[in-house]
């Protein structure tokens, strides 16, 4: 019993942040276009489902990793164009995000609960507000300014089944 419980607790030991954890972040591999998925601390919407929730997102449909709030972590894809959607959490919505990546470069995308107006939705009312998720880029002056205060999710925590998509690099 007291070892269960121990293993409990480890596993809500706190993480490091992506700051914290530059020395432990490889280079890009060579030949490869770096993406950094970010999801800050979203704005109080009333809805307990979207705190605790961790959306995953996909690459041209397979899956790269889930993101719970307050975390980042990034992948390395092979250079090509590609296709970002995460999973919305309230309206399937058409929203993606399109980026042709290069070999030796950083992207940021962000996971962003938006109101449901701003992807083409009547807003209902506060108690029913039917928002989703969406995925962004986002500027890398502002995301390497962000990136300190997110916690590092290394590839072995993302993704709850473990799963490795084809179009990464390995």
């Amino acid at each position: 019993m007291l070892t269960f419980g121990i293993a409990a607790l480890a596993g809500c030991a706190p993480q490091a942040t992506v700051g914290s954890s530059q020395s432990q972040i490889p280079a890009v591999a060579p030949g490869a276009a770096r993406v950094w998925f970010l999801r800050g601390w979203d704005a109080p919407s009333g809805q307990g489902v979207v705190l605790a929730a961790a959306p995953v997102v996909f690459a041209n449909g397979s899956p790269v990793g889930d993101i719970p709030i307050g975390s980042g972590f990034f992948r390395d894809f092979s250079p090509g164009t590609y296709n970002f959607t995460i999973q919305p959490f309230g309206l399937p919505t058409p929203q993606s995000t399109t980026l042709q990546l290069a070999a030796g470069t950083q992207t940021y995308v962000q996971a962003q609960w938006l109101a449901s107006w701003q992807v083409g939705y009547p807003e209902a009312d506060f108690s029913f507000a039917p928002n989703t998720f969406a995925i962004l880029t986002m500027p890398p002056q502002v995301a390497q300014a962000y990136l300190p205060t997110l916690t590092y999710l290394r590839p072995a925590l993302t993704l709850r089944a473990c799963q490795h998509p084809v179009s990464l690099l390995s």
